[in-house]
């Protein structure tokens, strides 16, 4: 009866995913986690993170948290550690997930080791100790979730189809992709024609995390946020900040008085903020009016191997040696 609808809450102890087309028997600690806020939660923290608000890309962490089980199941069904991973492996992003990374130290692999441990007893009841999930999810114990360095993960597998489809970007179904692959010591191996598509899509992904429909919301949120933690008497506090759903931040935000205003407008006009130019700030023309400024440090470029070797990709390298940008806007 319910194999009509992909619910995220274990109904039936089944999940079929509806990217992958792989169907999870969950396991009663799985489905335990499926019903513990640390994972719901997930469900209200879009993995785009503020490029849900101006793009197709909508789906929630723990969309991608539940696919990234389905990979583990088809690749490695019997390792119950990865598996309880995959769906922890997330939880400690901030609301809209990487947007809001580093402001004030915050950290979603600190945040999210302190909330595994907070998981303690959970897990423990399910014979699950919360120190090993931390150490594969740190890359400190060998797991089919952790690759070669610089070699494609299932994560990041995930999260490129997941994005491709939703942006239109994909050529082949996942499903029907997913059998051309293979995974040797966690990286994601496959045939040279499969690989350049992997390849395609990290690297359209990279090229789309540049782009003004990703720029724009990524840098005024961040603004906003920096805003209301600000002063004597901040709007928001880092605790409060880093326990937030996205639809809970939105809406400190329009409440606090230091960001209601810009935070109504971006709301309803995000092209109310004009991208200027991806350069130094020194280089801005009025130097008194200062704009809004992101910055992008890093973009997530692994790539497959073929036959154990990995692909070698020039796009890749070129946008990897265009970094860091730096992109200002200011509101019209």
């Amino acid at each position: 009866m319910g194999s009509d609808a992909a619910d995220t809450l274990g109904i039936g102890g089944i999940w079929r995913d509806p990217l992958w087309r792989v169907e999870v028997e969950l396991s009663p600690l799985e489905q335990a986690l499926l019903d513990s806020w640390p994972v719901r939660r997930l469900g209200f923290i879009a993995h785009a993170g503020a490029a849900a608000l101006t793009t197709t890309q909508t789906y929630s962490r723990l969309e991608h948290s539940l696919g990234v089980l389905a990979l583990v199941v088809h690749f490695a069904p019997h390792d119950a550690l990865a598996r309880a991973t995959a769906l922890l492996h997330d939880v400690g992003h901030l609301p809209f997930s990487h947007t809001l990374e580093g402001i004030d130290g915050l950290d979603h692999h600190d945040l999210g080791h302190a909330r595994i441990r907070s998981m303690s007893t959970l897990l423990a009841h399910y014979g699950m100790d919360a120190e090993e999930v931390i150490a594969v999810d740190d890359g400190a114990t060998a797991s089919p979730l952790n690759s070669r360095p610089g070699g494609l993960k299932l994560d990041h597998l995930d999260s490129f189809l997941r994005s491709g489809q939703a942006h239109g970007r994909t050529r082949y179904l996942p499903s029907t992709l997913l059998e051309r692959l293979r995974l040797v010591g966690g990286t994601v191996d496959t045939d040279e024609r499969t690989g350049l598509e992997l390849v395609r899509l990290a690297v359209s992904e990279a090229r789309a995390q540049r782009s003004p429909a990703n720029v724009t919301p990524v840098a005024v949120l961040r603004h906003l946020v920096t805003t209301a933690l600000s002063g004597n008497h901040p709007a928001l506090t880092v605790d409060e900040l880093a326990v937030m759903t996205d639809d809970e931040l939105l809406g400190a935000l329009r409440a606090a008085p230091s960001t209601a205003e810009e935070a109504e407008a971006f709301r309803a006009h995000p092209l109310s903020w004009q991208l200027l130019a991806e350069q130094d700030p020194a280089d801005a023309e009025d130097p008194g009016d200062a704009p809004v400024e992101h910055r992008i440090t890093r973009s997530y470029l692994d790539l497959p191997t073929v036959d154990g070797e990995l692909l070698d990709s020039p796009d890749a390298a070129r946008l990897h040696g265009e970094l860091p940008l730096i992109f200002l806007l200011r509101r019209r």
